[in-house]
């Protein structure tokens, strides 16, 4: 090849590579040109997966993609693995002759009587080789191979920025496939209906209940107060169901203006109304082939009802503003702590609707309908806002876990994690005390918190408490535990006699 013509092809070259955004669609046309100007038979450029330690052809010229797809190499395999594994390019004469090639794209094999020549060059990024790039072209013993690998190797250097683009894209990509299926298997086992704390009669009934219609696609309606765990419920139906790979789409209806949740579930057409400057998916669309979770679904319009009806009856409904069918196989969860039965009786609720979202109906109960369970969310929500915050609380004393049950919790579970995270923050020691607690668990009726005796003996079971605490954390070392209440070794001998508290005790 004269000197006029390497600068034309080197001009095209580089004008191809910077002509697309499409890195792939650059390569290729540079592998288009070295067919023309060289009269190759094919060419590939070929990138080192690090993760795998696997090659993998990714751009290539007179090959079809199934070849592609054969095309896969271990470092150091074939002379493409070669030469990535040692850097240095490699030119063969006669490619039938060469016991070393492998052929796995199986394209030579219709090319019996064309005898071949091969030349495989290194793509670098600085010293770490991390490609190749290679051409098949007709044998001709007149043809300078040591000058065709010299005009490859520029090339190699001319593509080198394009494949290392490409390659951090594949790394990238592979790692967020990776860090997805991380995460789905996360939210999988975050959201197993044994996870959800509570041993009370009414739970167990609530578990059964889920693990009965998790595996079905019935529509479900949960009930139950503001706080009772309500979206754990429907995370746990669908993450235990057969659609739990597919999606799980979330709307708050109550969170939504009413001008616009029709939009929202159902999408728009672009001009369908003032601001719809170009085409939205709705909610519902979205979930296609998995569930929709609709909270606070009885703050919903009457007119958007009508469309939720169709929705859960036909399958099917129209984008605001639009002509077309839009079929859609979605799983529908309601959740609503309105008493629906009284909106369908001031016909604020459509009551085709109701019994529509009513098929199984899980209700809820309210954290004082299940006392027995309040330690046990206690503790569960002591323990993750303790590492949260890196202290090292281990438990309640005995007047605070006297509060907690005696509480009527009217915000449910959603007040008592409030209420212990504050907790944990005002806590410096080992145990959350009463005094750790909102004033809304120590004053008023229902908490019972004000004493039945007179100041002075309330402060002296306070003071035996604190004596006991510091003895069991430390236990029963005296020393230890003054240390713990920063005073000294005989104030504390003369307390504990005082209060007749024995630190042989807590040993």
């Amino acid at each position: 090849m004269k000197e006029i013509e390497k600068i034309t092809l080197f001009y095209g070259i580089s004008k191809a590579l910077n002509e697309y955004l499409d890195l792939e669609k650059s390569l290729y046309n540079v592998l288009r040109i070295l067919s023309e100007s060289m009269g190759m038979f094919r060419g590939t450029i070929s990138i080192l997966n690090i993760l795998r330690n696997e090659i993998n052809i990714e751009v290539a010229h007179g090959l079809s993609k199934s070849a592609m797809r054969k095309g896969r190499y271990k470092l150091g395999e074939g002379i493409t693995g070669k030469v990535i594994q040692t850097g240095k390019a490699v030119t063969i004469s006669k490619i039938s002759e060469e016991p070393e090639f492998l052929d796995r794209t199986a394209a030579r094999k219709s090319e019996k009587d064309q005898e071949l020549s091969f030349i495989c060059v290194p793509i670098k990024k600085g010293n770490r080789v991390i490609g190749a790039v290679s051409v098949d072209k007709p044998y001709n013993k007149k043809y300078s191979l040591a000058e065709g690998k010299k005009f490859m190797s520029v090339i190699a250097t001319m593509i080198a920025t394009h494949v290392i683009n490409l390659e951090t894209i594949r790394i990238e990509s592979e790692q967020l496939k990776e860090e997805n299926k991380r995460l789905k298997s996360q939210l999988e086992s975050k959201y197993q209906f044994t996870n959800i704390i509570g041993n009370s009669n009414k739970m167990r009934e609530v578990f059964q209940m889920i693990s009965q219609v998790s595996r079905s696609t019935a529509t479900v309606l949960i009930r139950g107060e503001s706080g009772t765990g309500k979206e754990l419920v429907a995370n746990s139906i669908h993450f235990n169901s057969l659609r739990a790979k597919q999606p799980f789409v979330k709307v708050n209806c109550a969170a939504i203006p009413s001008n616009l949740i029709e939009s929202e579930l159902f999408g728009h057409e672009k001009g369908s109304f003032t601001g719809a400057v170009k085409q939205k998916i709705g909610k519902f669309e979205l979930a296609n082939k998995g569930t929709i979770f609709l909270d606070e679904a009885g703050s919903v319009d009457m007119d958007v009802q009508l469309k939720l009806l169709r929705v859960l009856q036909e399958k099917e409904f129209e984008r605001v503003g639009g002509l077309k069918t839009i079929k859609v196989d979605v799983r529908i969860i309601a959740a609503t702590n309105k008493n629906l039965e009284k909106a369908v009786e001031d016909e604020s609720f459509r009551g085709d609707l109701y019994y529509r979202l009513n098929v199984f109906p899980i209700y809820m109960p309210p954290l004082r309908e299940r006392k027995t369970d309040i330690l046990l969310l206690a503790d569960f929500f002591l323990e993750k806002y303790s590492k949260e915050n890196h202290k090292k609380i281990k438990r309640f004393s005995t007047p605070a876990i006297d509060m907690l049950m005696s509480y009527h919790w009217p915000g449910n579970v959603r007040e008592l994690e409030n209420c212990i995270e504050r907790s944990v923050l005002l806590c410096e020691e080992g145990v959350i005390h009463s005094y750790h607690l909102p004033p809304t668990l120590q004053t008023g009726e229902e908490s019972s918190t004000l004493p039945d005796m007179s100041l002075e003996e309330a402060v002296a079971n306070l003071e035996r408490e604190i004596l006991i605490d510091a003895l069991k954390n430390n236990r029963g070392n005296i020393s230890m535990a003054a240390k713990m209440l920063k005073t000294t070794v005989r104030k504390f001998s003369y307390k504990a006699d005082k209060h007749a508290i024995t630190y042989r005790d807590y040993r």
